[in-house]
């Protein structure tokens, strides 16, 4: 009988400080693959630098970050850490997508033009294989019928979902995502998660950094709450919002429910 399979991302005793301020003292994190994982807590609690360190876009003061059983950033030798270099990485980046607060679109480009542009320059695929890849990614948000229009021509919450839609073409793995809908309009807001529900449901393993409470509830598998770079409380959405067994969860909760 063989045993449960490794989760897909495993963080080990992560630490990371800026100056002399440890905005990351020990975390571990575990997420299996097809969960979502939500991540909330108040601002400046180290949640977007724990997502950052998944993917390496932050080095780690100590620590390991595994995703599908890579170690990410680094290359073991003996009992050596030695760092990769900057193209290693990007191929490990190539299997992790990520999405920003802010859209960083490409204003010249197109919205195909977007989505084409990290297949076509890092994975080097053919262009016709990349652009049938494009539009099915803009077909999963919604967006097709949006390919030859302009970043400029959108709407935010449509900017936000070619961001994703940009992110999928890579075909990644993992996507995390840091506060989605933080640059929104309230009134935009709902679409973007909606297209992050459709991805959900389709099994993608997800890490999400948000304040929206409701999405957390109904979507995740796992919610976590982080606060002064610790990992404070983890459970199922349900149980952590309703009965929450820390006090500083409590009080978090108070304020944003």
């Amino acid at each position: 009988m063989t045993g449960a399979a490794p989760p897909l991302v495993r963080a080990r005793r992560l630490r990371k400080s800026f100056a002399d301020v440890e905005v990351l003292r020990g975390v571990d994190l575990e997420v299996e693959a097809g969960q979502v994982c939500c991540i909330i807590g108040p601002s400046g609690s180290g949640k977007s630098t724990l997502l950052r360190c998944i993917n390496h876009l932050e080095k780690l003061d100590s620590g390991q970050v595994h995703v599908d059983g890579e170690l990410i950033g680094y290359r073991r030798i003996a009992s050596t850490l030695l760092e990769l270099s900057e193209r290693e990485v990007a191929r490990q980046r190539a299997g992790i997508g990520m999405v920003f607060q802010q859209f960083n679109l490409f204003p010249h480009m197109s919205v195909l033009g977007n989505v084409m542009e990290a297949p076509h320059r890092v994975r080097k695929l053919p262009v016709a294989q990349v652009r049938a890849d494009a539009l099915l990614a803009l077909s999963k948000v919604g967006l097709r019928d949006k390919a030859q229009a302009y970043p400029k021509q959108l709407s935010g919450g449509q900017q936000q979902r070619v961001a994703i839609a940009r992110a999928l073409a890579m075909k990644p793995k993992l996507m995390l995502f840091d506060e989605p809908t933080s640059a929104l309009d309230p009134e935009l807001v709902g679409e973007v998660l909606g297209t992050m529900r459709a991805l959900a449901d389709d099994g993608m393993t997800m890490i999400v950094v948000t304040h929206e409470i409701g999405f957390a509830r109904e979507v995740a598998d796992l919610l976590v709450f982080v606060d002064e770079g610790v990992i404070v409380e983890r459970g199922v959405p349900a149980e952590v919002l309703a009965n929450p067994r820390h006090e500083r969860t409590r009080a978090f909760l108070s304020k944003v429910l």
